[in-house]
């Protein structure tokens, strides 16, 4: 009976037992979702982001690689709960494992953001976001309307704004509740009643900056029906620069921040003016610029400069054409030669084949019965014949023939 504990196992070396794991690991969880706190964020000179993703009993470590880095809607820290979607990695040479992270959001945010896309979509249908229904903002205004926070940052900056550009302006505040419950009914009315009472040339909505969750009241429906419903052109200046709101695209005209609301209401006739007139010494300048490239562009055209560029075009070809034309007489002459060669050697088979030749050499050409002889045993004693010499002729009588047999011993022939 074989003893269970003397068989042998099999034996894997560290190599192959983590790439068994690593083949395990990264082929069954694929495309994650994990929601956790953010613990020991660590961005690298690279631009690539490290951190451990924790809850109470278990830790995972992540990596953010530079590009999915890059596309990050906010700055994470340390305690921060937030889901991330991505793949599960092993780090052979390490023997750990952890999470590539390919996107990354505020626990809770994407569906904010899938509700907002819903919203967005749904709204633009009923032609809330059209372009054609947007106006645009009333050149000089005198009065505006703020409907934000009395006490938020928002209003401050409009104010500081407003008053070291000297504008003249008055404000009408219109206070509001930005963010939490009852937020959104508070703007809405706020928008309604400057409406009613013709409280501004323009109305300006808006707050600080925050979290999506935060912006929600400006996103909410009644605000941006309100939004489209204002005969009053209104800016929507919600957050900071990156940060969006529906009342945006609702809004005749979006403002980054607060800041550049009141920057855009309050530009003053005088700098209006000097803009114009800088705007004119430029458009001077520049006609002043491409006139002066026109002129220049023109004289180059002269006969003298025309005929000097076409001879520089043509130069190259022309040396061209002589080299090839060298070429080709010397092709040619090669060739006459060679012809010229061969004429005179077929001249000399010709004049060697010819008959004259022969007969020059003391060869006669005989004839009988208008027929060149061949062969003595074709004719008869008796018969005339017609002999042809190299000069002259001569007529005979046929005295003696010798058979074929007897001219090839006899020495006379």
């Amino acid at each position: 009976m074989t003893d269970i504990n003397s068989r042998e196992l099999p034996v894997f070396s560290v190599s192959q037992i983590t790439g068994l794991i690593k083949e395990t690991l990264e082929g069954g969880f694929r495309d994650l979702s994990v929601e956790g706190e953010v613990s020991n964020y660590r961005p690298a000179s690279s631009g690539h982001v490290y951190f451990n993703l924790k809850d109470q009993n278990a830790m995972i470590a992540c990596v953010l690689f530079r590009n999915a880095a890059a596309r990050l809607s906010f700055s994470p820290r340390d305690g921060q709960k937030v889901r991330v979607n991505g793949d599960l990695s092993v780090y052979a040479r390490r023997g750990n494992y952890q999470i590539v992270v390919t996107r990354m959001v505020l626990a809770g945010e994407g569906e904010i953001l899938a509700m907002l896309e819903e919203r967005k979509r749904r709204l633009a249908l009923e032609g809330l976001f059209d372009e054609d229904r947007k106006r645009p903002l009333p050149l000089f205004p005198d009065r505006i309307a703020v409907v934000t926070s009395p006490t938020g940052a928002a209003i401050r900056d409009i104010l500081q704004v407003l008053q070291r550009r000297h504008s003249g302006m008055s404000v009408s505040i219109l206070p509001a509740a930005v963010q939490g419950e009852g937020a959104a009914e508070q703007i809405a009315r706020g928008i309604r009643t400057a409406n009613i009472h013709k409280m501004g040339d323009v109305i300006i909505i808006g707050r600080g900056g925050g979290s999506l969750e935060d912006l929600l009241p400006f996103s909410e429906e009644n605000v941006v029906r309100a939004v489209a419903e204002s005969t009053i052109p209104v800016i929507s200046a919600v957050g900071h620069e990156i940060d969006w709101a529906l009342s945006d695209f609702a809004a005749d005209l979006r403002a980054p921040t607060p800041s550049a609301a009141a920057e855009i209401v309050s530009a003053s006739r005088d700098e209006l003016l000097n803009r114009v007139r800088s705007a004119l010494r430029q458009l001077l300048s520049g006609i002043r610029t491409r006139t002066g490239r026109a002129q220049m562009l023109v004289e180059r055209f002269s006969p003298e400069y025309m005929e000097r560029t076409l001879r520089q075009k043509i130069q190259p070809y022309l040396l061209r054409l002589d080299d090839d034309k060298e070429v080709l007489i010397k092709a040619l002459r090669l060739r006459l030669k060679d012809y010229s060669h061969r004429i005179a050697m077929s001249s000399e088979r010709l004049r060697s084949g010819s008959p004259r030749h022969i007969m020059e050499k003391g060869y006669a050409l005989v004839r009988h019965r208008g027929k060149i002889l061949t062969d003595s045993s074709k004719a008869a004693t008796g018969d005339p014949i017609s002999i042809r010499l190299y000069r002259g002729s001569l007529d005979a009588t046929i005295h003696t023939l010798y058979s074929p047999e007897k001219e090839d011993t006899d020495e006379g022939i």
